[in-house]
């Protein structure tokens, strides 16, 4: 798990923050809490619950309750908000930095930055950036690729051939994500991301062939840094004595990042095309989320001709 976000980091990758002052205090500041705070209730004078180790984001209607503030009222206050655990301040739509504030963050060596956007936005941005970078991460080995614009994480034991069905797979106009390695981190309660160590960026490892680079080999449009993982593939070597299932009742889940994710286990054996199933794989699991099931079709055929032929053996008896 990531323990914190350098604020430095969070202005080079989001071009819509600017800096106001306090540049010479950025370097050694870090964020370790992915909500914004506006502090509109310290404002009036509460600080009971005020929490310090948040971005304190001001916008359009702190300014204005501010500017109705005598001096000494927003000295105080502005005191108050200016804590050592606090990362920096924001205000949003460029609005003019109240000279309280100023002074005081500048005594408490805090940054101010600012952006013209709203301050709607610039929370939900901010707040985005901040929880993917502090999510819970974890590694999973398998191979992760964008199938038919899904992201299907395919795992198994060592050598039952996931990276060679991925390779397949790429070859068809499919996209790798990350090989033998995948980086996982939950986004939100439903959606769990997945994204290749930068050691294994765009790189495969196939065995009697070494390591290859796939974005030299297939080009740009072959690889995607991060996808979601809507479906999870496990290959198995084929076993004569096993019990798979044949109809598509049968349906299970697997736990990443406190995301449930619908897993499905397909066997490997000789003469199977595994790419031709896992692009039909995939596709059923699309269909079947849209609300078109195969399975319960073939139920729903299968029952309506049990009772046709309940009826006609009736008719039959009767007829005796």
């Amino acid at each position: 798990m990531t323990n914190a976000v350098k604020l430095k980091n969070l202005i080079r990758d989001n071009k819509i923050v600017h800096v106001v002052q306090g540049k010479q205090y950025i370097q050694d500041k870090e964020i370790v809490v992915s909500d914004i705070y506006r502090p509109g209730l310290e404002l009036t004078g509460y600080f009971d619950f005020y929490p310090r180790q948040r971005i304190q984001l001001l916008g359009r209607t702190e300014i204005s309750y501010a500017a109705r503030l005598d001096h000494d009222s927003l000295v105080q206050v502005f005191n108050k908000l200016c804590t050592p655990e606090t990362p920096c301040f924001f205000v949003s739509r460029s609005l003019r930095v109240p000279p309280e504030l100023a002074q005081a963050a500048e005594e408490a060596k805090i940054p101010i930055l600012s952006s013209p956007e709203s301050t709607t936005y610039v929370s939900s941005i901010l707040t985005e950036y901040l929880r993917e970078r502090l999510a819970v991460r974890d590694t999973i080995h398998g191979v992760l690729i964008e199938v038919k614009g899904m992201g299907v994480l395919l795992t198994g034991d060592s050598g039952v051939g996931k990276s060679e069905t991925a390779l397949g797979l790429i070859h068809r106009g499919h996209r790798l994500i990350a090989d033998d390695r995948v980086d996982v981190y939950q986004k939100d309660v439903e959606t769990v991301m997945g994204e290749a160590p930068a050691i294994l960026k765009h790189l495969m490892e196939i065995r009697g062939i070494g390591i290859i680079d796939v974005m030299d080999l297939f080009g740009v449009g072959a690889v995607k840094n991060r996808e979601s993982i809507q479906l999870v593939i496990k290959l198995v070597n084929w076993d004569n004595q096993a019990n798979y299932d044949r109809l598509g009742f049968e349906e299970s889940k697997r736990d990443i990042c406190n995301v449930e994710v619908p897993q499905i286990t397909i066997p490997v054996k000789v003469g199977r095309n595994m790419e031709d199933i896992i692009e039909i794989a995939t596709m059923n699991f699309r269909a079947k989320r849209s609300g078109y099931n195969a399975t319960r079709t073939f139920d729903n055929n299968l029952t309506k001709l049990i009772k046709k032929n309940s009826k006609n053996d009736s008719k039959k008896e009767s007829n005796k």
